[in-house]
């Protein structure tokens, strides 16, 4: 009885010695993902072209940006009118042109891809939307720290439109879409100028809360 338990066990431990052995060998036989690489996948992935996946993406991306450009037409006044600072308000009050034009814009971006304007809610857009609506919420009226906050979360927006444009560019130049590159540029500058504008009315407010 013993020596059969124990041939049983050398048994065992020889299985398992080779099962480990064929799984470093094969390691995408343990692979339980159903997206496990392929020669084939590899081979799909080096033959798309640039209009089979960016296209969709730089179509996307501007129903993106199209629906928070449209978010801050709606934000923009609240936060001129909570600025303490004229300057600020006034800052705030000429972008909010800019960004009526901006939305113009790429209406005829949209045009130009030949379908109708179409938004896609920005979730990115519409959390520092909220941010903006919480800083007024927690200061207090004619104060340094209201229009630095306000600054702030401007300044958070001014950003992600920045990033946002910048690869919105970048996507259109390899797409060959060279109009609607010179449109996005434009915009491009415009939030690039109005971020520099923040932070010199900044470093005024900081300036006259030292004196």
């Amino acid at each position: 009885m013993a020596k059969s338990t124990a041939t049983k066990n050398d048994a065992a431990k020889s299985s398992a010695a080779f099962a480990s052995k064929n799984d470093a060998a094969n390691p995408s036989e343990k692979n339980l993902s159903k997206f496990s690489p392929t020669k084939e996948v590899e081979m799909d992935i080096q033959s798309l072209g640039t209009t089979d996946g960016l296209l969709k993406l730089f179509t996307a991306s501007i129903k993106d940006i199209y629906w928070a450009e449209n978010q801050l037409v709606k934000a923009l006044p609240k936060m001129a009118k909570s600025a303490g600072s004229p300057k600020l308000a006034a800052a705030i009050l000429k972008h909010l042109g800019e960004t009526k034009e901006q939305v113009q814009r790429l209406e005829n971006v949209f045009e130009l891809l030949g379908r109708g304007p179409q938004a896609k809610k920005c979730d990115a857009m519409e959390g520092l939307t909220k941010e903006g609506e919480a800083v007024i919420e927690d200061t207090d009226q004619d104060t340094a720290a209201r229009d630095l906050g306000i600054i702030m979360a401007s300044q958070k927006v001014e950003h992600y439109e920045i990033s946002s444009y910048m690869g919105l560019i970048k996507l259109s130049n390899i797409l060959g879409l060279q109009e609607i590159s010179a449109i996005l540029s434009e915009t491009l500058k415009e939030e690039e100028n109005s971020d520099a504008t923040l932070s010199s009315i900044a470093d005024t407010i900081a300036l006259d809360e030292k004196e």
